[in-house]
């Protein structure tokens, strides 16, 4: 009766260890099967999924904006931008250059370099190469110092035609006041915004002016851009008025024309 039961308490454990082992294949299995799992427990310890976070952004339009990864467009040089260029294990070499009109520079002792289209690490290795043979491991630090500002132009009938920097996001009427505001002479309804596109082609668009303002309809006002110009054309009876004595010009003065 004694060996009886310990033949079955040991037929017992053995069923039980393959009982166990069976339930550990079966959950590898499972967790081998989920497509995205965040943990998989096995026994006790637990194996963490392999999913990478998501790269930083980067500059100058590499990486998916909807993703995150473009941000603003660095600066590139133009000409009459001045840069300082800084060397660090030689300080005898600093040097503050103008962009030239051909998009070159002339660096002390390595002669010209192109600047223009590129931006401040770009025109850092440019440096660094042209320097490289006359100075050891030459490093080299670049600073803006000044730059061509945004800026727009108005022109016609205001009471201040000339060019104005675009210091933030402004309307062609709110552009027109910051040129004096229209003259009596002026053609509200048909200011006209020039933008250049390329080279080779310009935009135009036709703004009423008077009816934005009379109708409260700024909603339909353009937003400008560097670069944009403004004009405001003179009236038709302006035009004709030196031609005309005083008495006679009520005769055809129509306020509803304009």
């Amino acid at each position: 009766m004694r060996r009886v039961s310990e033949f079955l308490l040991v037929l017992i454990l053995a069923l039980s260890m393959n009982w166990c082992s069976a339930a550990a294949a079966q959950s590898g299995a499972l967790c081998d099967k989920k497509e995205t799992p965040q943990f998989c427990l096995t026994g006790a310890e637990g194996g963490v999924s392999d999913v990478t976070a998501a790269s930083t952004g980067k500059a100058d339009g590499l990486g998916n904006p909807s993703l995150g990864g473009e941000r603003r467009p660095l600066y590139r040089l133009r000409p009459e931008d001045v840069v300082e260029i800084s060397f660090t294990v030689a300080p005898e070499f600093n040097q503050t250059l103008t962009v030239q009109p051909d998009g070159f520079v002339m660096l002390r002792d390595a002669g010209m370099v192109p600047a223009t289209g590129l931006n401040l690490l770009e025109f850092a290795s440019a440096v660094e190469k042209a320097y490289t043979g006359y100075l050891h491991s030459p490093e080299v630090a670049v600073k803006l110092k000044d730059f061509e500002k945004p800026f727009f132009v108005v022109g016609g009938e205001v009471g201040r035609p000339g060019r104005y920097e675009l210091r933030s996001d402004i309307t062609v009427a709110e552009a027109v006041q910051i040129a004096g505001g229209a003259t009596p002479q002026a053609k509200h309804s048909q200011v006209v915004l020039f933008r250049r596109v390329n080279d080779d082609f310009v935009e135009t668009r036709l703004l009423n002016l008077k009816r934005m303002l009379k109708h409260d309809g700024l909603k339909e006002d353009a937003h400008l851009q560097p670069g944009d110009f403004i004009f405001v054309p003179q009236n038709s009876i302006s035009k004709i008025a030196r031609f005309l004595s005083r008495p006679s010009m009520s005769m055809y003065m129509n306020s509803s024309q304009f």
